[in-house]
């Protein structure tokens, strides 16, 4: 295959507002180095990473919740996931659907021509479960929102079904983060599990996870997206944000606490939601769009034995698994919306407004 020496693609220039965002024609094609494979890009999923980055929301001077626009008091030394400066221009993107074109010295030469989705977590291969060796796909290294991509060889996945590439890349960072929350809170069967934000990528991914782990499910989201859930399997759903969300969900399920609150919004309603624990619940959390600024009262945590759970990073089997349940069937895409890359900027505000179920897809014009 002949491949072009420049791209099309869509470059992150600073923090801030959408205008932060250059479309590019000419932009170099990466080479695969030492261990890479090069990607031609089919489709690549949008997250609230891309989001946060790009406004600098991950900076503790930033209080405020997850609106989509640029801060003024971003601090420059700790704007990024992993509280550390990013360097520009940067190609964000994470959840990469595409095939193999080339691979560099030293990598897997069978993927190429395979169709493969990426794992967002980039590690240090010798120590691939140390998490202060981590980077992230499309943040500490360029991603999926351009024509071509380089990553890892052992950062890609070769997936056999019959989902379009849209499809699948709807999968990898939402379920890789949702399988994350409910392997640290331990779910199983035994479980009822209480979903916040649950029509987004992260929250429909929750839903699907934790009923394949036997649980019951419990999510929480505007009545007009209800319908959809309820055919993921959702046991029961409640409003986004109930006047008594003690007297909703006892009407619900028949009881007012739940062992599991597993957590992406945070904000205003994290205290009723911490207060619908059980004696010895788990809380487990990968977001706040909704505020990171939350009241605890200590006494709620420790007189009800109650255990907390942050969960970014993932361990390196939760993405083989992902596309293990694929393959197999067990989990089903939640594709809302596609837009031609040109139009990232729309489909990022399409999902900033919230208005979908599901994820919102970017798809680079084929040439």
């Amino acid at each position: 295959m002949t491949l072009p020496s420049t791209m099309r693609a869509m470059v992150l220039t600073r923090h801030g507002d959408m205008d932060a965002y250059d479309w590019r024609e000419d932009w170099p094609v990466p080479v695969p180095g030492a261990q890479q494979v090069l990607i031609k890009v089919a489709a690549c999923g949008l997250n609230n990473t891309d989001v946060n980055t790009r406004s600098g929301w991950y900076s503790k001077a930033v209080t405020d919740a997850t609106t989509g626009g640029g801060f003024d008091t971003v601090d420059d030394e700790d704007p990024s996931w992993g509280g550390a400066p990013l360097a520009f221009p940067r190609i964000q993107g994470a959840d990469v659907c595409g095939e193999v074109v080339a691979v560099g010295t030293g990598a897997d030469a069978a993927l190429l021509g395979k169709r493969v989705i990426t794992d967002n977590w980039l590690r240090d291969w010798n120590d691939p479960l140390d998490k202060n060796k981590t980077g992230y796909y499309g943040s500490e290294i360029d991603g999926g929102f351009a024509e071509y991509t380089v990553t890892d060889y052992r950062n890609v996945g070769a997936v056999e079904c019959d989902m379009t590439d849209a499809e699948l890349a709807t999968f990898s960072c939402s379920y890789t983060t949702a399988e994350g929350m409910l392997s640290r809170a331990g779910v199983t069967g035994d479980d009822t599990v209480l979903v916040t934000g649950a029509s987004g990528g992260v929250g429909s991914a929750l839903i699907q996870l934790a009923k394949r782990r036997g649980a019951r499910v419990i999510g929480m989201a505007s009545e007009a997206k209800h319908a959809r859930l309820s055919a993921l399997g959702a046991d029961a759903l409640l409003p986004r944000a109930p006047d008594n969300l003690a007297a909703a969900l006892r009407a619900a399920t028949g009881s007012d606490t739940v062992s599991v609150v597993a957590d992406i919004v945070g904000g205003q309603g994290f205290a009723d939601v911490i207060d619908r624990l059980a004696r010895g619940g788990r809380y487990t959390c990968s977001g706040a769009i909704a505020g990171p600024i939350v009241d605890l009262d200590l006494r709620t945590l420790y007189l009800r034995d109650l255990t907390f759970h942050g969960s970014t990073v993932v361990t390196p089997q939760i993405f083989r698994d992902l596309i293990g349940y694929i393959e197999r069937g067990e989990i089903v895409p939640m594709l809302a919306k596609t837009y031609p890359l040109e139009q990232l900027r729309e489909a990022q505000q399409a999902f900033i407004d919230k208005a979908h179920t599901g994820n919102i897809v970017v798809i680079p014009a084929s040439r």
